[in-house]
């Protein structure tokens, strides 16, 4: 005769723990496809001599190489974010280029730096889940 108690009753939780992983993989799949196709657009328009983007780099004053450069780095870094083995590159150099975007925003161009934070927060988020294995330990 044996009785079941809740000490010894078996609960799976396996499942349950595999789909919030899931999700939350969903979850950072959707941010970077979003923060890609974002850094794509920026980084296109600044390659192909936007005029905003023009003015805008001219009021930062440090030459239309820099739009040049940062533009690379946006197009660059966002196709690294569709390679999962390369994901955590360029989502580090996105996130660089966030910080010093809402910098630009706070202290040279003025305007509302509420997309670059966003972006910051997501390039920085899938960043921290994306991080090689030498860098965790």
């Amino acid at each position: 005769m044996t009785t079941e108690t809740a000490a010894n009753r078996v609960t799976p939780r396996a499942p349950r723990n595999a789909t919030r992983s899931r999700s939350a993989n969903v979850l950072l799949w959707i941010g970077q496809v979003v923060a890609a196709a974002m850094f794509l657009m920026a980084g296109g328009s600044k390659l192909a001599g936007a005029a905003p983007m023009v003015a805008m780099f001219a009021t930062i004053g440090i030459g239309q190489w820099f739009r040049y450069l940062t533009g690379t780095i946006e197009v660059v870094s966002a196709v690294l974010l569709l390679i999962p083995s390369l994901a955590f590159f360029g989502a580090a150099a996105l996130a660089s280029t966030m910080a010093g975007a809402i910098f630009t925003h706070l202290f040279i161009i003025g305007g509302n730096p509420a997309v670059p934070i966003v972006l910051l927060a997501i390039t920085a988020i899938v960043a921290w889940v994306r991080r090689p294995s030498f860098l965790t330990r």
